[in-house]
């Protein structure tokens, strides 16, 4: 398995996702659904299959 960094759209979109759980984490986005360690897991994940992707 080769990794490669992720792209920068890749990497932007999982930022902007780690930002929202952590601004719901904060209490800033209290309408949001899902518990805050849940959204910075998604980004997480998005980042992470970025690096795992060839040409992604």
């Amino acid at each position: 398995m080769n990794l490669s960094a992720p792209t920068q759209i890749v990497f932007i979109i999982s930022l902007v996702i780690a930002v929202i759980g952590l601004l719901a984490a904060l209490g800033v986005l209290a309408f949001i659904p899902l518990a805050s360690v849940w959204i910075m897991l998604i980004g997480y994940i998005v980042l992470a299959a970025g690096c795992l992707m060839r040409g992604t």
